[in-house]
């Protein structure tokens, strides 16, 4: 199955992914509210990806929740992911799937999401990273351990320099990043973040993700690797 859109949506796709810098991934009732007012902030503020990672399996929630998260990202001009499920993605009418090491291939992923589907791929290692092929972006971390990982293991600010060095694919540090450490993470080489609690979890969604943006300003304009 392919995601049935006019030709050339791919390459719009692939190129809001190549120049986003700031990643959101959020449940679908977060705080058990309606996901829309965070979203809302987390993009007013400047958030240019936005993935909806629910793991209830409760499909009434999910559905409710893709509904408001493909308008948001239709509003806003920004790619709007599913975790882990290809099948999903395309009943979401997702831009793309975001899949880890150990669930679908990406072989099997690209079958089903077809070739104008963003796919994105966890990474934890360098032979991971080398070995990343067929999908469009990746993601190195988790950088700090962070409980939306729990079990995996942290792989510091040394493999983000390594994705930095070794891959043409467009990746997203994540793992644990926030206002008071992303400097660290941009110094180590990355120019695309992802965040999950700094955003969700804060009073001020719009402020953070605002502060988020500033500090990419210490590394200049340019949206490479990947780019």
């Amino acid at each position: 199955m392919a995601f049935g859109t006019p030709d050339g949506i791919g390459a719009l796709r692939r190129e809001r992914l190549r120049t986003a810098r700031l990643y959101f991934v959020c449940d679908g009732r977060p705080n058990g509210e309606d996901p829309e007012p965070l979203l809302r902030a987390a993009l007013d503020g400047g958030v240019d990806v936005i993935q909806l990672r629910e793991k209830s399996g409760d499909d009434r929630i999910i559905d409710r929740a893709a509904q408001t998260f493909r308008r948001l990202a239709d509003t806003y001009g920004v790619p709007f992911f599913v975790n882990d499920d290809p099948d999903l993605a395309v009943h979401c009418r997702a831009d793309g799937v975001h899949i880890g090491q150990d669930d679908i291939s990406v072989e099997e992923a690209r079958k089903v999401v077809g070739n104008e589907a963003l796919i994105g791929l966890s990474t934890h290692s360098t032979e991971q990273i080398d070995a990343a092929a067929g999908v469009d972006h990746i993601s190195v971390g988790p950088v700090w351990a962070t409980p939306t990982k729990p079990g995996r293991p942290a792989v510091g600010l040394d493999l983000v320099t390594y994705a930095a060095s070794h891959t043409t694919l467009p990746f997203f540090a994540i793992g644990g990043i926030d206002t008071t450490n992303v400097g660290e993470v941009l110094k180590a080489g990355a120019r695309r973040i992802c965040v999950v609690r700094a955003i969700h979890d804060s009073p001020n969604p719009t402020g953070v993700a605002e502060d988020l943006r500033r500090s990419f300003a210490s590394v200049g304009s340019e949206v490479a690797p990947g780019g």
